[in-house]
């Protein structure tokens, strides 16, 4: 008896000594992650979404502010609900795919606004333009997966997206609400 409870006392005090875990989400599943967007086009609003999309993501919940998310669109993946307008979005006047493949997002801040919201800003780039973009997120966390959410409104004269005759606000609106839903897992890590 003497020996078992010198052993549990041992096994809690090498328990204390251990580092705790945390948690850091790392691994997206793009498969259980979505990009999609709204546009109006004469005022009706119009649904797409992009169908490859790549993630990196460094996110612990308990350090915010250390986090890194990167997002790069395969541009040519666009679905915009047709053959016509598919093949009219990669055109050199929208998206221009054959000299600009990729839009990619890097963040460069995170700040917590509580109840499991995040302020993430960052840099956008698509179409060789670069410009400093925000967006809020919420974390739903549920066992060792979590997702986040989020939208924001591109301008997409700001990206030079639309040229010549599309340049138009009537015809197609600047304002295109994107959002988004990263799904990934955690991967224990040593408290730092």
């Amino acid at each position: 008896m003497k020996s078992s409870l010198r052993d549990v006392a041992f096994g809690c005090a090498l328990l204390i000594s251990l580092p705790a875990a945390a948690v850091e989400y790392s691994q997206v599943q793009i498969n259980k992650s979505a990009l999609s967007f709204v546009s109006k086009q004469m005022n009706v609003p119009v649904e797409g979404q992009f169908k490859n999309f790549r993630s990196k993501l460094a996110f612990d919940p308990a350090r915010p502010a250390a986090a890194k998310a990167e997002l790069e669109i395969d541009l040519a993946s666009i679905d915009a609900g047709s053959k016509d307008a598919n093949d009219e979005v990669v055109s050199k006047a929208w998206f221009n795919t054959r000299e600009f493949p990729v839009a990619k997002f890097v963040s460069t801040t995170v700040k917590p606004l509580g109840a499991n919201r995040f302020e993430v800003a960052g840099r956008m780039t698509i179409k060789g333009r670069t410009l400093d973009l925000v967006t809020p997120v919420t974390l739903r966390q549920e066992g060792n997966s979590a997702s986040f959410d989020g939208s924001l409104v591109l301008k997409r004269a700001d990206y030079g997206i639309g040229d010549g005759v599309w340049a138009d606000f009537g015809t197609v609106a600047n304002e295109v609400q994107i959002k988004f839903r990263l799904v990934a897992t955690a991967a224990a890590t040593t408290a730092r």
